[in-house]
């Protein structure tokens, strides 16, 4: 009988290995492998689990990705620490029920270690994603005695429970990869704290460096975007078993995640089916307030003010010296001290991000008047707001010592009532009073001029319309060809006059070679930008139908969004996406701006930009030489994204051609490539020699062409090459960085931008090369000397009537634009 099971079960496995031959299971049992070159893939096809290698073949992983997307996403990995050396290895599980990941000599690389014994164990990929082991006899299969949602990496799926099981102490967090390569635990981690009232927090090692703030039943009081949508569910459970936080997507079909990238930036990511790529929903450091207790205690950091961190009503800076000298960091302290015996009070704030909760107390069940009788009874309270902010509010939340992390969310934020001494809490009253009388009176007298200029205005205004219209006539040939042909939008006249009050100076956003770009409001509400091209631009109707319809083919998160055009005759129109915060070089080369962003920020705006020309140059459609890229050419978003546009220079290559000539230079100065400005030669590398400039002047602050320095004639290229050779490159760095900076990561940055701005094109490296170098720690090769290094005159060039000045004064850019 023995043998004859034995041999049963050898027949028996060798009908599995050919059933798997020919069909995708989602399960394997205690007689079943999964072996390197083998895959599980989930019932609905949503996820695949297999052996997998990243940049090195000789470290195999196990772990499970999306199954129809390509390049793979991966969403969890097993053995993060302990690779294999070879394609031998294979996924076992016991007849206890234990998951175990063996070489060829059966050495365990990495193991479930589950608790529970079952008598039948099965492992499965569910549709969520998550593979979970499960008893075959158990009558109820959501009772898993392991799963991979409880050991996340650096993403979280819907329906992940994200927190800590009270019963058994195990917490579920999300770790970041140690590098794009490199799935092993990095610096940066997420965790639900559960000091006080629960939180999340991102921690670098152990030091926060971001609040996304505790949940107060509508959202996360730290991140307004986290709000209940009709794509997204969030939900907070806190019980005497588990205290946990999750999200949800309804829509199955909707594909989403959250991910923790190595370099610290928490993301929610969205698969785009139409543009086939992830798109950023939303992201959790979007500027420098969101840095945990930027300010300090006692204040609001407020990014619309200057400067951006203000003591709260009744407070003053507790180092006045050090606030003036923008060090914030000491926080604020009370104007007049509190005296709890002779009574405090409570002045409201609103709109605002609560505090840190690790030192607070809550009560779900009493109301906000019985919140305030506690906090004022307790001399050791600071503050108190609602817990619930469902129905107008209800709950209580009490603060007990310092009140840190706080910013102004304005409709996002939620009311603080901040203990204050009543002699104080009386004068701030009546200061708030009077500004509001003022700001009453101002209010009223402006209404009054107001609507005394509405009726010229609305005269005026229709007046103009009409000679407009009159000059160019209402009927719209919608850029002389069919609306499905153009692939976008088509503007009539009217619509774009009403969108930019008559293309009003007061909506002028700027001018570049080929026209002024104004700000306009859709009747939709919608904030556009308007290119109206000069008739002295040089672009024929050729030209410019070619230029939409290339850019509307064009779809990825980090290319500025055309919605639509207009063209009659001599006017021809471009609408674009509007950006808010405006262009790069309007921050990295002021004196001010250039605070807001941080090593952080530039870091994520130079792989926006990679990401964006690897698009441009071998992911799109077409491949795209864009020609003439630029810091006044990458538009920053709300979230400081990065968008390259204005593709007005660009030029469609074959699918395997590589280079072209021109006899017409076009471009900025500062930012084109040796072969391109001397002998019309270019190619992506031509781009690539624009891109190692970029990211060397936001490294720096400074920019190529106009650099000075008291000890050599070079430009920015230049200086960069003889730190580099001195080996001091770190004396490059922005000032304002130097405290925030990562030391080895910036040396990177330099080193990868040498690489670009070599003088042969030959020797630059490809945008895909250039992704991988940024964001890896492998070792670099050594650049060779840069082209430009020196300041010179720009070569000669045909600049009759098409020669512009560019957003810089410092640049000088051409716009010859050539027939495509």
């Amino acid at each position: 009988m023995a043998r004859l099971g034995f041999g049963t079960l050898l027949l028996y496995s060798f009908f599995f290995s050919i059933l798997r031959t020919f069909t995708a299971l989602d399960t394997i049992n205690p007689i079943q492998s999964l072996r390197d070159g083998e895959t599980l893939v989930s019932a609905g096809q949503t996820f695949e689990l297999g052996f997998f290698s990243l940049a090195d073949p000789n470290r195999r992983y196990l772990g499970s990705w999306y199954k129809k997307i390509f390049p793979r996403t991966m969403v969890w990995v097993a053995n993060r620490e302990t690779p294999l050396a070879n394609t031998l290895g294979s996924l076992n599980i016991t007849a206890q029920g234990n998951l175990v990941l063996v070489n060829v000599t059966n050495y365990i690389f990495w193991s479930s270690n589950t608790s529970t014994i079952a008598k039948d164990p099965v492992a499965r990929l569910l549709d969520t994603g998550n593979f979970v082991i499960s008893d075959a006899t158990d009558g109820n299969p959501e009772n898993f005695l392991w799963q991979s949602f409880d050991y996340p990496d650096n993403t979280v799926l819907p329906e992940m429970k994200f927190g800590v099981n009270l019963v058994t102490g195990h917490e579920t967090f999300s770790s970041s990869w140690r590098s794009i390569e490199d799935p092993a635990p990095g610096q940066f981690s997420v965790h639900l704290d559960l000091r006080g009232y629960p939180q999340l927090f991102l921690k670098k090692e152990n030091r926060i460096q971001y609040r996304a703030g505790s949940w107060n039943a509508v959202g996360l009081t730290g991140t307004p975007v986290l709000k209940p949508n009709p794509i997204f569910t969030f939900e907070f459970v806190s019980n005497d078993n588990e205290m946990y936080f999750k999200y949800d997507v309804p829509n199955n079909s909707i594909l989403a995640r959250y991910t923790l990238h190595p370099s610290g930036l928490l993301q929610r990511f969205q698969w785009n089916e139409r543009a086939n790529d992830w798109v950023v929903i939303a992201a959790a450091q979007t500027d420098q307030c969101n840095n945990y207790a930027f300010c300090g205690a006692y204040a609001s950091c407020e990014l619309n003010n200057s400067p951006v961190c203000l003591c709260l009503d009744g407070f003053m800076p507790k180092s006045p010296r050090d606030w003036n000298m923008l060090l914030w960091s000491d926080g604020c302290v009370p104007r007049t001290p509190l005296d709890c015996v002779n009574g405090d009070g409570f002045l409201k704030h609103t709109g605002i991000k609560l505090p840190d909760t690790s030192s607070s107390w809550y009560d779900e069940k009493i109301d906000l008047k019985q919140c305030h009788n506690l906090c004022l009874r307790n001399c050791s309270c600071s503050a108190y707001a609602n817990l619930d902010m469902r129905d107008g509010g209800s709950g209580c939340l009490l603060w007990f010592g310092d009140l840190i992390d706080m910013r102004r969310l304005g409709a996002g934020g939620q009311d603080l009532y901040v203990r204050m001494a009543a002699s104080e809490l009386e004068k701030t009253e009546k200061k708030r009073s009077s500004i509001k009388k003022i700001l009453g009176i101002i209010f009223g007298s402006v209404a009054e001029v107001i609507s005394m200029l509405m009726v010229f205005c609305i005269c005026w205004r229709n007046l103009r319309k009409h000679g407009m219209l009159k000059k160019i006539r209402r009927k719209n040939d919608h850029c002389e060809g069919r609306e499905e042909e153009m692939e976008l939008p088509m503007f009539d006249l009217t619509t774009i006059v009403d969108a930019t009050n008559n293309f009003s100076s007061s909506n002028k956003l700027g001018e570049g070679g080929f026209g002024p770009v104004y700000k306009g409001t859709s009747s939709e509400g919608q904030e556009i930008a308007v290119k109206r091209l000069s008739k002295s631009s040089g672009q024929g109707l050729r030209e410019f139908k070619n230029e939409v319809i290339l850019i509307a083919k064009l779809q990825h998160r980090n290319l500025v969004k055309l919605l639509g055009c207009y063209i009659h005759e001599d006017e021809k129109m471009l609408i674009y996406e509007y950006m808010p915060n405006k262009s790069l070089d309007f921050f990295i080369f002021d004196q001010t701006r250039r605070k807001l962003l941080d090593w952080c920020k530039r870091i994520q705006i130079i792989d926006g930009i990679a990401r964006g020309l690897i698009y441009l140059h071998q992911d799109s459609r077409l491949r795209i030489i864009h020609r003439d890229l630029k810091t006044s050419n990458i538009l920053l978003d709300s979230d400081m994204n990065p968008k390259i546009s204005d593709f007005g220079l660009a030029r469609i290559f074959g699918g395997d051609q590589t280079e072209a000539k021109t006899k017409r230079v076009v471009g900025t100065y500062g930012y084109m490539s040796p072969e391109y400005a001397v002998d019309g030669l270019f190619s992506v590398k031509s781009d690539l020699f624009s891109f190692g400039v970029l990211v060397l002047e936001i490294v720096s602050g400074k920019k190529n062409r106009g650099f000075c320095h008291p000890d050599h004639d070079r430009n920015l290229l230049g200086h960069a090459w003889i730190l580099w050779t001195n080996e001091t490159p770190l004396e490059l760095i922005d000032d304002c960085l130097r405290d925030s900076c990562i030391a080895s990561e910036v040396i990177r940055c330099i080193n990868v931008a040498l690489l670009c701005v070599q003088k042969r094109p030959e020797d630059r490296p490809n945008m895909a090369s250039v992704v991988v170098m940024l964001s890896s720690e492998n070792s670099l090769p050594q650049p060779k000397q840069p082209g430009f290094f020196t300041e010179r005159s720009p070569p000669e060039a045909d600049t009759s009537s098409n020669e512009h000045q560019s957003y810089s004064a410092n640049e000088i850019s051409l716009s010859l634009f050539e027939a495509r």
